[in-house]
């Protein structure tokens, strides 16, 4: 996620943290333990961007976890083109992929929806999320995985609407018993994320 979250900050490029990825962050601005892979969205003027100027680029980094330099490919669907939502195997518009293992982080286009029977600005991607880009935009500047990321302006709704309010405030998900630490992380960033109660469990952590 940093070697992404970096490069495409050097491109120009808008991207935010969505689905799982986002969720990973409200506990604790990491990677949930079982996420297999990340997921991030960019606007679909910036899709075509990527696929016209940077499609199939190779990115080498040297860091901590690959002192010995590893490389990492963009590749972008050539569906991408394709707006509708039927295509279930081409739902994913582009890959961050680590060449030395596979590992992937999806990247989707958030997309308008003009004729929508909400009327103006609902976006949508490919996977059938929909959402008003006031919900989107203005991004908001945090970090994730110890790197500068971005964020949904009203996440709490966008976390809310996919996962259910519990996946907010429940410590226990998919098997996992999520520590408070997590949650108070999240606390220390809105006061108003959870309750009252909760907050006094979390005063040892803040």
């Amino acid at each position: 996620m940093q070697t992404y979250l970096a490069t495409f900050r050097d491109l120009g490029v808008q991207t935010w943290l969505m689905h799982g990825s986002l969720l990973g962050w409200w506990w604790g601005k990491k990677v949930m333990p079982w996420d297999l892979d990340a997921d991030v969205s960019v606007t679909e003027a910036d899709m075509y961007f990527l696929a016209a100027y940077h499609n199939m680029t190779i990115y080498y980094y040297q860091y901590d976890g690959c002192p010995e330099g590893c490389f990492f490919q963009l590749e972008i669907n050539p569906y991408h083109k394709y707006r509708e939502r039927d295509d279930y195997m081409n739902f994913i518009d582009a890959r961050w992929i680590d060449m030395q293992n596979g590992l992937f982080i999806d990247i989707t286009a958030a997309r308008y929806d003009p004729g929508h029977e909400m009327g103006d600005g609902v976006m949508y991607d490919k996977h059938d999320h929909e959402f008003k880009d006031k919900y989107i935009f203005p991004l908001l500047d945090t970090t994730f995985e110890g790197v500068q990321a971005k964020i949904p302006y009203r996440y709490k709704e966008i976390l809310a609407s996919e996962y259910g309010k519990g996946a907010l405030s429940k410590t226990d998900y998919h098997g996992y018993d999520l520590p408070m630490q997590r949650l108070c992380v999240s606390i220390r960033t809105d006061k108003e994320l959870v309750t009252d109660s909760m907050q006094k469990r979390c005063s040892g952590f803040l």
